[in-house]
């Protein structure tokens, strides 16, 4: 209980060794990371020039699918025995990061099962992400830092969203938006600790990436030309395109997931072929929808065509969705983004082919549409915006893609899409695991920040009814540290530090969310 609460109340000169061993963990993550990259890449290089041979020597196909079936056995097997690394590992780690999965194989055992795994899955076609993967072996990699000098159970959950961050920025050369989807997506709060953690890790992770990779954005797009003002109504409709676009993929992953699930006469590791066979389906017959989706990225212009775009679109969306439903180890953010940057070629295609817009302006409206898909699927809109900005090097772009991520974030909360990453942890506690309550001598700090317009806001402390097995510590208002009395008043923006037990966490978590809901 100590420890945990030192971590909250360290003064500026304090929160030194916590930047530190951040750096330290954005260091061994981004070098983790990066040898993903490597491998990733080399992995895609093979299935592309394995299926272009076998386009070539059709005597070979008995062969590919023996061989395709065994991968996809491997990799059920993999996930058989450690399902933290199914899918892309976010909202595992959202999971951990507040209180879910405490039974569950090692830091190391789900790092190499998930690099392994997460090579598998390339090298056979399919069509999932590194981004995801790459998050979570950044966070698995903090776990095992952090269990060795982390001053307390908390302090170790700030490394594992340092990781992450450090992860997220080696993946794409972007480590304001690594910053940014801790605070946003993982944790929904801003705190000045994660804050100094986050960012500490992520620019180390970048630095190393950089060194490897280059300074080169990943999404090197041709702006010559900005959408004019007058025409900025244009992005109006594209947010409300991208909302329905962005709600209808969020419906058919969690669709997929649930056929995948109704599939009870296969069992988990024959299942884990369906993926591999339609590799080899699309391999032969329309290939450049393979993998992450760089060679879709490649396609990507007015030339293209808008009958092959759509198709383009139609074909990767419905692999994206086979591929990631699977279960099989991989993430859906670059897929996702070339999906959205699909959409936003078709979207200018029309305009240029049909209303005698500039074709220079095609790419603008890529970037655009690739920040709107995002957000409405995802739901996190700085992420969004930031990310694109620092994948495209076009920050001049920033109201723009605003304009867009706001419109499609509010079309998806409207047609009531879930976000997908809360999504998709809700089908990971409902569906393969158990809450353990047993009552441990293990205690935890959580930290709860008051929101405008919350239920707790204006309110004494004594008139809450505050849940069972859990002590108000401090309300830190500021940069004073109140000790809490009956009647002391909660304001917006307070932070509480609130000790509980650790294996009630979550419903801890849970049962404070709602409280603290406007």
């Amino acid at each position: 209980m100590r420890n945990n609460y030192q971590v909250l109340t360290k003064d500026g000169s304090q929160k030194i060794p916590l930047v530190a061993k951040s750096i330290l963990v954005g260091a061994v993550a981004g070098v983790v990371v990066v040898a993903y990259r490597i491998v990733l890449t080399k992995a895609e290089l093979l299935a592309f020039w394995g299926y272009t041979l076998l386009r070539e020597h059709k005597v070979w196909i008995p062969l590919a699918i023996l061989v395709l079936c065994t991968m996809g056995y491997l990799t059920g097997v993999l996930v058989s025995r450690n399902k933290m690394i199914s899918g892309s590992g976010i909202p595992q780690l959202e999971g951990i990061i507040h209180g879910h999965f405490q039974d569950r194989k090692s830091w190391l055992h789900t790092l190499l099962a998930k690099f392994i795994g997460g090579t598998i899955a390339i090298a056979g076609g399919l069509s999932l992400g590194r981004e995801g993967p790459s998050i979570q072996l950044g966070a698995s990699v903090a776990e095992g830092i952090g269990n060795k000098i982390a001053d307390s159970r908390l302090e170790r959950k700030l490394l594992m969203a340092s990781g992450a961050s450090a992860g997220l920025a080696a993946a794409f050369n972007a480590p304001l938006a690594g910053v940014i989807f801790s605070l946003e997506e993982i944790f929904k709060y801003f705190s000045p600790t994660i804050l100094l953690s986050t960012m500490s890790a992520a620019v180390t992770a970048d630095f190393i990436s950089k060194q490897v990779f280059g300074t080169k954005p990943v999404f090197d797009f041709a702006l010559t030309q900005a959408i004019p003002l007058k025409q900025y109504w244009l992005l109006l409709v594209l947010g409300l395109f991208m909302g329905v676009m962005g709600s209808l993929y969020n419906w058919l992953l969690l669709r997929m997931q649930r056929v995948y699930k109704q599939t009870d006469w296969l069992n988990d590791k024959v299942k884990m072929m369906i993926p591999f066979l339609f590799a080899l389906l699309f391999g032969m017959v329309f290939p450049v929808i393979l993998c992450g989706g760089h060679r879709v990225i490649e396609e990507l212009s007015f030339q293209t065509g808008l009958i092959m775009l759509c198709l383009i679109f139609v074909l990767k969306l419905f692999f994206s969705v086979v591929s990631f439903g699977s279960g099989a180890p991989g993430g859906i953010f670059f897929p996702l983004l070339v999906l959205g940057a699909s959409l936003g070629g078709i979207f200018a295609t029309i305009l240029i082919q049909f209303f005698h817009f500039p074709p220079e302006l095609f790419y603008n409206f890529v970037i655009l549409a690739m920040a709107g898909y995002f957000t409405a699927i995802v739901r996190a809109p700085i992420t969004g915006v930031v990310l694109i900005m620092e994948m495209t090097g076009s920050f001049a772009s920033m109201l723009q893609l605003s304009i867009v991520a706001l419109i499609s974030y509010v079309v998806a909360d409207l047609l009531k899409s879930p976000p997908i990453y809360d999504a998709l942890l809700d089908n990971l506690i409902k569906g393969n695991y158990k809450e353990h309550k047993k009552e441990s001598n293990r205690r935890i700090i959580i930290e709860l920040l008051i929101q405008h317009g919350s239920k707790l806001e204006e309110k004494e402390i004594k008139n809450i009814e505050w849940p069972e097995k859990t002590l108000l510590v401090t309300v830190k208002r500021g940069e004073t540290e109140i000790l809490p009395q009956g009647d002391t008043l909660l304001k917006a923006g307070d932070h509480l530090s609130i000790l509980t037990d650790v294996s009630h966490e979550s419903t801890i978590r849970e049962v404070l969310r709602k409280m603290n809901d406007r």
